[in-house]
């Protein structure tokens, strides 16, 4: 397939009838993409070593394959770009539902939803007065680019953030808000980017409510029914489980946009509630996940890059930076401080959460909205939102580390978790449970006879410096081994609750209150059964 023949939806522009590939051209396409694919895993290496969020090289990667670069790719298609877009969204969403821990995220909720309405309202307006003020941009025009710039992006701030431990509120807050404001996001600027005029605000208020309730409403519901089916079905083998979480996300986003719901917070919430659910594999889903949130990612900001045209963002370079100059400086500060202004959060986690407001794959993808929907000034707004998106993630990502450690938010003192994964055992009626212990975690230094796991669960193996061996009573335990404990299934949970709580406690979790199984005795476990497994799943890994 030639660099030249992706054609646009434009019928004026296109060539001839349309004709299906042939297999040559297909194979074409095939080495092309996959010449891509080990081109952006090579640039993810590149992005650890400099800090840099990776979406700038697949970025790169797009540009330099389009009509201005050594490609010659010419693609306009922004209608294509935003399905694609929009499924890639649900991809990444369910990736990071699935990541996401319920405990961590608890406490940060409030703050998070505040954010994500309040704020967003914030820094629509001042970033929409900024823009027509200092710019010059229609009204339309600058609430549509305030409105897109608005939702923040989770992977850009933890990929620069990944080496740098914070406290569990500020990562809460910070993943929890990137999860929930794209919904109300979303519904602004498909609102601003009508041809007609827009609603009266209370009625686009009690629109965002309506359809952010439904869109809770569906994804929670698919999710505990979702999580309830794969506990209790025994799958005929365990590389169906990661497929079946994937594809009860989707159901929950489809089954929310379906209902005139936000079909982006349901997809979040429902993954949200499958990855805290203790599933069978669970490290097995999460890294299934993983995988496809990579593909999708460098396939979304690869098209992205396609889509833009080099030469066109000279002209609008100027006014991106003074936009994205009053949404960094003025509009995300103001969101902050006027959103979490009920809690008491210190001034060091605020203003880090104020510069850690990147954007990233969100923006872009609604910027293709208006060109879809024909506003006049759309491929402007597209190029302001590119530039900007690229140019402050340029100054914040390299930047986020150092801030936080002059801020004094690196946490690293605080234990790991343990890794727990959960295979069903048919005939035993139990659990094989495979254990990883972190270099932080409290286990080290534990005997096996200190662990006072319940009666019915047992350390049957551990794995150290690749050599397996049983253990005894008196085996001390250290940092890296791996243990394989079998449960019957009466006390599964109440053992992986034990193995949590010395993890995070030490030997005396329980007398000091170290864990929510502090308060369960060794001889009392929870004995409420639930159905049997009927077949195993195979294998399970730590």
């Amino acid at each position: 397939m030639s660099a030249g023949t992706i054609r646009s939806r434009h019928p004026a522009r296109s060539e001839g009838k349309e004709r299906p590939l042939t297999v040559h051209q297909l194979n074409e396409l095939l080495l092309i993409c996959s010449l891509v694919l080990l081109i952006a895993v090579a640039a993810v290496r590149i992005s650890s070593r400099s800090g840099l969020p990776s979406l700038l090289l697949y970025l790169g990667i797009g540009v330099a394959m389009g009509q201005d670069g050594i490609g010659n790719v010419a693609f306009d298609n922004a209608e294509l770009t935003q399905v694609i877009g929009y499924a890639a969204l649900v991809v990444i969403l369910a990736e990071g539902g699935l990541g996401t821990k319920w405990k961590e995220i608890e406490p940060a909720l409030p703050a998070a939803v505040m954010l994500s309405t309040v704020g967003v309202a914030v820094s629509v307006g001042i970033t929409a007065a900024g823009a027509h003020y200092l710019v010059g941009l229609e009204w339309q025009q600058a609430l549509i680019i305030g409105a897109v710039v608005s939702s923040t992006d989770a992977a850009a701030v933890f990929s620069v953030l990944r080496k740098v431990p914070l406290p569990s509120r500020v990562t809460g807050v910070l993943e929890a808000e990137s999860g929930f404001n794209d919904a109300p996001v979303v519904i602004l600027v498909v609102a601003f980017s009508t041809a007609g005029p827009v609603d009266a605000w209370y009625l686009l208020v009690g629109e965002i409510a309506l359809e952010l309730a439904i869109g809770a409403a569906i994804g929670l519901a698919v999710g505990f029914i979702g999580a309830y089916g794969l506990r209790h079905v025994a799958l005929p083998a365990s590389g169906l489980y990661p497929i079946a979480v994937m594809a009860i996300a989707v159901v929950a986003y489809a089954a929310g946009a379906m209902a005139h719901g936000s079909g982006f917070l349901a997809v979040y919430l429902a993954s949200m509630v499958l990855g805290n659910a203790k599933l069978p594999h669970a490290p097995a889903n999460r890294g299934f996940a993983e995988g496809l949130g990579w593909i999708a990612q460098i396939g979304m900001f690869v098209l992205l890059g396609l889509l833009v045209t080099p030469h066109e963002l000279v002209h609008d370079f100027w006014p991106a930076v003074v936009i994205g100059l009053v949404l960094t400086v003025i509009a995300r500060p103001m969101e902050v401080l006027v959103s979490l202004l009920p809690f008491r959060i210190p001034w060091q986690e605020q203003a880090l959460m104020s510069w850690a407001g990147l954007r990233g794959a969100v923006p872009i993808i609604l910027a293709t909205i208006p060109m879809v929907a024909q506003i006049e000034g759309s491929e402007r707004i597209f190029n302001i939102v590119f530039v900007l998106v690229v140019v402050y993630t340029l100054v914040q990502g390299p930047t986020l580390p150092w801030l936080a450690r002059a801020l004094k938010l690196g946490d690293q003192g605080e234990a790991a978790d343990l890794g727990v994964e959960s295979a069903p055992l048919e005939r035993l009626r139990g659990h094989l449970l495979s254990v990883a212990i972190p270099e932080a975690s409290k286990m080290h230094g534990v005997e096996v006879a200190e662990l006072r796991l319940p009666a019915g669960a047992a350390v049957t193996l551990v794995v150290r410096d690749e050599k397996s061996f049983v253990p005894g009573p008196a085996t001390v335990l250290r940092r890296g081994d791996e243990l394989l404990v079998v449960a019957t299934d009466p006390v599964r949970d109440a053992a992986e609750r034990r193995l949590r709580a010395v993890g995070q406690g030490g030997k005396l979790a329980g007398w000091l209150g170290t864990g929510s199984s502090a308060t369960l005795p060794p001889d009392r476990p929870r004995t409420g059964f639930r159905r049997p497994f009927r077949k195993s799943t195979g294998r399970t890994s730590g």
